[in-house]
């Protein structure tokens, strides 16, 4: 291996060169450009000897570079300026023999023809050119215009119809309309187009033959028809293309039929899932490619602007609530966990959308779980998801069953062994006191209180309260037990239990109670349990009994 070579001295040069001087020295070197001396021809024996020079010159080139058609094309020109078009013509033929499938020299062999008016020599050239290479344009292209010029219509028609037979693409099929048009002959012109959409039955067909009907032929029914053609026949990859529904409703805008413009662009959003749920659409189907996202965007941005134009209140209001679903759609792709976001687009669904548009909301909402279990904070938000979600199935739908199934599903996804939610209890407890499923609601009480392990005091108070209600004063004395055992320091509690006692008249047991509560050992709030024994004492007229507790607080 040679060893890589290293530069020892990295000092700068003692002189330094400039781009600038690199460029001027470069400058000032050029060899100057002579021009060619003009030679002046007096006699014919010096144009003869001119042409001569001239001759062996492009010769020699040719020799030198034979595949060169440039050499071939100038050599020709040279013929042609000094009107000697046999030999230009003889020098054509034989480039051909060199190079016969180059289109390029083709068509310079032709236009030579032509510049000349040689136009039965064009017309062969052109024959043989388009027989050689049918599939090279632009000399069929020549050949035609070549034909129209000069004025010959039955011959450019049937070089089109030759044309038409190898499938060209869709330029060749429009001029060939176009040239019907220019003739006045419409009907041949649309039957072309009818041809042009068999043979390649695609949106892109269809959208032209449409845009000719209308701009070129005047034939608005005809255009409609076409539109309606190209959503009923292609196939449905073809037809689902955004672009055939934006020009048909674009088509229908301007005849000035917006209502069968709206119905289209309603249809189209139907069809394509687009407006509510744009951003969603456009991601399931990842197949989809660059160009149809965008003409789907499009579409959509269309319609808005076609309703804020002409639509009325009704269509005005349906804009701005699509309008702003989409921000809240893009917000949450953003921020999927953003709850209020997800508040707000409920709620925008409630008072604009339909009944599954709101149910989908809060399906995906709820979908949106807390990424951590540890913290309690993260799920407050989450949880008024799925108690608003109950509530509006109960209240706006009527539907008390499904309700039922938001609350248990909820209470399946809080994890309970690190915290739980008194209120989902509570919640999913009434409603089966409102379905009448008293049983239900019991069981549900005993499970929370047992999950919670008795440290949700909500779930005593709305359980004894309950029970309260319904006159079961016994079940009211077991809760009321169990609520005391699990807090034997709440003040509150004792407070209430003797409370129930004195409402149903146990004068005995309402003093047992306040007596048992006063001798625990911890209170959280021992005055305000001293102070209602005093009160109930008092009221009982019993003023010994309440001098001697006044005796015995002070004591205290």
């Amino acid at each position: 291996m040679s060893r890589q070579g290293q530069v020892k001295n990295r000092a700068p040069a003692p002189i330094q060169i400039s781009a600038e001087q690199i460029l001027r020295e470069a400058a000032d070197r050029q060899e100057q450009n002579v021009p060619e001396p003009v030679v002046k021809i007096h006699d014919a024996e010096e144009y003869q000897s001119y042409l001569r020079d001239r001759r062996k010159h492009f010769e020699d080139n040719i020799r030198y570079r034979r595949e060169h058609i440039g050499n071939w094309v100038k050599y020709a020109r040279l013929e042609e300026e000094h009107k000697e078009y046999e030999r230009a013509r003889s020098i054509f033929e034989r480039a051909l023999e060199v190079d016969g499938r180059s289109g390029e020299l083709w068509l310079r062999y032709a236009e030579f023809e032509m510049r000349n008016e040689f136009v039965n020599h064009a017309r062969n050239v052109l024959d043989r050119a388009v027989q050689l290479l049918p599939r090279i344009d632009f000399l069929w292209y020549k050949y035609v215009y070549m034909e129209e010029m000069v004025q010959d219509t039955p011959k450019c028609r049937a070089v089109f119809e030759r044309w038409m037979k190898w499938q060209p693409d869709d330029n060749a099929w429009l001029s060939y309309a176009r040239f019907e048009t220019r003739n006045n002959s419409v009907d041949r012109a649309e039957a072309v187009l009818r041809r042009y959409v068999n043979t390649y039955p695609c949106a892109r067909a269809f959208l032209r033959f449409a845009k000719w009907a209308e701009w070129e032929a005047k034939q608005v029914e005809l255009a409609r028809t076409v539109f309606e053609a190209s959503l009923q026949e292609l196939e449905p990859e073809e037809s689902r293309q955004a672009r055939i529904f934006k020009q048909f409703a674009a088509f229908e805008e301007r005849q000035g039929e917006y209502e069968r413009a709206r119905v289209i662009y309603k249809h189209a959003l139907k069809l394509l899932n687009l407006g509510d749920d744009l951003a969603p659409a456009l991601d399931e189907e990842e197949d989809l490619p660059e160009y149809e996202r965008e003409k789907r965007k499009e579409l959509y941005n269309s319609y808005l602007d076609f309703e804020k134009k002409f639509g009325d209140k009704k269509g005005i209001e349906d804009v701005v609530y699509r309008n702003q679903k989409a921000k809240y759609k893009k917000k949450l792709e953003a921020s999927p966990h953003d709850y209020d976001t997800w508040f707000e687009l409920a709620k925008l669904e409630k008072e604009h959308g339909t009944i599954e548009g709101v149910r989908e909301v809060y399906e995906r909402a709820v979908a949106q779980m807390p990424p951590s279990t540890d913290n309690k904070e993260h799920w407050k938000r989450y949880i008024y998801l799925w108690i608003y979600y109950a509530v509006w199935e109960e209240l706006s739908n009527k539907d008390l069953e499904r309700a039922s199934q938001v609350y248990d599903a909820c209470l399946g996804v809080i994890p309970h062994t690190q915290f739980t939610f008194g209120k989902i209890w509570v919640q999913a407890a009434k409603l089966f006191v409102r379905r009448k499923e008293l049983t239900k609601a019991r069981k549900l009480f005993g499970r929370a209180i047992g999950v919670t392990s008795g440290e949700k005091e909500s779930l005593f108070q709305e359980y004894i309260a309950l029970e309260l209600a319904l006159g079961e004063i016994d079940r009211c004395r077991a809760l009321y037990g169990n609520y005391l055992k699990a807090m034997p320091h709440n003040c509150g509690a004792w407070t209430k239990f003797a409370e129930l006692e004195k409402n149903v008249g146990e004068t005995e047991r309402c003093r047992a109670i306040f007596e048992l509560a006063i001798t625990q050992a911890a209170l959280d709030m021992p005055e305000m349990l001293w102070k209602s024994y005093i009160d109930f004492e008092i009221d009982e007229g019993e003023s010994a009994k309440v001098r001697d507790l006044y005796q015995r607080l002070l004591e205290r």
